[in-house]
Parts: structure tokens; sequence; C-alpha cells
């Protein structure tokens, strides 16, 4: 099979470009031909076979504009070969032209509308530029979706979000997220001594949050207005603090001798073996994979409804909050996890059970299941063979 793949990029360091750089890799070693329409490629898949169309964003552009333009040059990459590529891949808003699946790992229509959104909480020019950034992007994600065969969503969370925008039922398909099951695994190491490598308290229950602390959204004030309520806990902060209000609001609280800020981190699968429990009740997340990261660790887990991915937790592995904002309930989840060991030890277990389901082959291989599907019904159909008109193919390219 020939995959053409258009995304921004293909790279282990963040969410869409792992799951993309996953997807690729699996394809690659199951002897499929794949072309990578993108801005970034790591070197190890091109050695491993991948063909790599550069499409170079222009320097110094904000963002908004640069998306637009990486769309726009995308398309025109696309209607080059006609009919060359079996399968036509795209992710989110990177193509708006025809194509035969689309991987959508976030909803900027849903997202705009969330009482978490970022220009609910900052007022001034990073507020404003936060809004139109949404609302552009939720124009043309639209379109995008609209000249998809296929679109895939991560979880339940976001097949409801593009249902919502007008995405037809019949048109979505649901793949969860991977997880590197050796990468992030219990491990052997005793927790004390890995929690003395990491300079965290010992002999102390202790709680991980891990996300962007800089803007409400992963919902760390909550977090801390929970932990004021249970003495006996500590808390590691995986996160930038450059710009964060949270250093300050756990002063405020008397709890910054708890909260442990540790700063940006890389060895995060570490941290993860050196804690108690992981504690994620995020306002908005799409189809997070820092839950799986979690759950593959066998550490038991506090999360909320409104983090994508979250159903893949049954009750065993996880306490899962209807509110993410109730303090009350989230103390509560936190003291059980710490009072009842019983009841942690089985949650971790349960946890890392869970995770065994979702490796990133498995993903790869669902993927790569839907896109040999969309490369037959092409053959069969010839859906995108058909010459567009000259209008067709303008409205493509303005997109």
């Amino acid at each position: 099979m020939k995959i053409q793949f258009v995304a921004h990029n293909f790279v282990r360091g963040n969410g869409q470009g792992r799951i993309n750089y996953e997807i690729v890799r699996h394809a690659l070693r199951n002897g499929h031909e794949v072309e990578l329409v993108a801005d970034r490629v790591v070197p190890e898949l091109l050695e491993a076979g991948a063909r790599w169309t550069h499409v170079e964003q222009r320097p110094h552009r904000p963002n908004l504009l640069g998306v637009r333009d990486f769309a726009r040059s995308a398309n025109r990459v696309v209607a080059e070969p006609a009919g060359e590529a079996d399968v036509v891949v795209g992710a989110g808003y990177t193509l708006c032209a025809p194509h035969d699946v689309n991987l959508c790992q976030f909803v900027h229509g849903a997202w705009i509308k969330s009482p978490a959104h970022v220009s609910r909480f900052h007022r001034g020019p990073y507020g404003w530029y936060q809004y139109l950034y949404s609302r552009f992007n939720a124009g043309w994600e639209r379109r995008a979706y609209g000249n998809a065969q296929i679109i895939v969503a991560p979880s339940e969370k976001i097949r409801l979000e593009l249902q919502s925008i007008g995405v037809p039922a019949k048109n979505i398909r649901v793949v969860y997220n991977g997880v590197d099951l050796e990468e992030f695994s219990p491990g052997t190491q005793s927790k004390p001594q890995l929690r003395r490598e990491l300079g965290l308290p010992e002999n102390v229950p202790l709680a991980l949050f891990c996300g962007d602390i800089r803007t409400p959204r992963k919902n760390l004030d909550t977090v801390l207005k929970a932990l004021s309520q249970v003495p006996a806990l500590h808390l590691a902060i995986v996160g930038a603090k450059e710009r964060s209000p949270f250093p300050a609001m756990a002063e405020s609280l008397k709890v910054a001798d708890r909260a442990h800020f540790v700063g940006f981190k890389t060895n995060v699968p570490q941290f993860m073996r050196a804690c108690d429990l992981f504690v994620f009740p995020s306002r908005y997340e799409a189809g997070t994979l820092v839950l799986l990261e979690a759950a593959a660790s066998g550490v038991p887990i506090i999360t909320a409804r409104t983090a994508g991915g979250c159903e893949v937790l049954d009750g065993a592995a996880a306490e899962i909050l209807e509110d993410p904002n109730d303090v009350s309930q989230l103390a509560a989840a936190m003291r059980k996890m710490i009072e009842v060991p019983e009841r942690s030890r089985a949650a971790g277990i349960a946890a890392r059970a869970v995770a065994e389901r979702y490796s990133w082959e498995s993903m790869s291989r669902a993927y790569l299941e839907l896109f040999a599907a969309a490369a037959n019904q092409r053959r069969s159909e010839r859906p995108l063979a058909a010459d567009p008109t000259s209008e067709e193919k303008r409205e493509a390219m303005a997109c």
C-alpha cells in the first residue's frame, strides 16, 4: 500500500507528532510505502525508507498564518501526483483537498466553547489571539473534515465533538491512542531510592501532576485546593514554572512545603514510577496520552470525565470525577487512595492491565486497517479519481 501522509511533524517529542511517528514506523516495518508531507521528520523514519516532501513554514510568521500556509502548500503537493497514492491521510487542518482519512486529535470548534478556553482567563492581546486562533481553526477544520471520507477520533469525547460541528456519525471511527509499554512500566527500583535520585521526599504519600501549568486548563488550581484538605499528602508537579501562577497559589494556600514544583522534565517515566498516585482532573483534553502513560506505569489514577480517553479506565483502575472543579470530591479521592493501601495496590495492577490493551503497535495496526479499507474503497468507487472542476480546485487550494 502506498500511503501519502500529511502532517506538520513526525517526531517523538509531542502528542500528535508521536502518534504520526508510530503509525509510520509500523507501516514501514510492514512493507508499506510512505510519503511524508511535513515540516519536521525524524531521521530514523527516513532511514527506514520513508520519503519526505518538505513543506517548510515561513519563519517569523504567527502560527495562525503558518498553519494556513502549510495547508495550502500541502494541497498543491497532494494534487501533483494525482492517483499515485493508494490512500491519502491528513491530520486535522493540514489538508483541505479531498482525501481519504483524517486523524483528528483536537476539535477547535468545541474547544472555543469550553469554559476552560484560554481567552476566558486572559484578557488583552494574548487572550484575543487565542480566541482568533481557535475561531479560524474551527472554520478551517470543518472544511478539512468535510473533504475526508473517514475522520478518526482518539476518544468518545472527540467523536461527540465532531458530530457537534456537523461531521456525519457514519464517517467517524474511534481509535484510542497508544503508549510505550516498556518506557512506561512499573520498574524494579525501590521508590525511596528513586525519589532520592529525583530530589523528592522519600517516606511520605506522594502524588504526581504532569502537564502545562501556565494556564488553568489542566486544573492544577483545583488539585492544590484539594491538597490543602489532605495534609498527609505531598504532590510532585512536572511542568515549566516560567510565567506559572501556581507556585504563588501554593504559597497562599499554605501547601508550598508539600507542593514540589520540579520544572519541565524529560524523564517523566521515572517520576511516574516514584509516585503513589497520578492526579489529572483536566478541564479539557481530547485524547490524553498521559493517562495511558500513568496506567502503563502501574500507578492508580484520579481524573475527570472532561479528560478525553478516560473511558478506557474502568473503576478498578481509577477514580473518575464527574466534575473536575469539585474540590471536596477530589480531596476525598486522594484520601481514599492513600488511606486504603489495598485499593491503591489493586488500582495500580488494574491500570497496568488496561494499558496493555493500548500499545503503540495495536493503535498503529488499527490505523493501517482503516487505511487499507479506505484504499479498497477508493479502488472500487474511485471517489477521488474523478477530475475535479476548476472551481473545486480553486476552493481546495484556497482553504
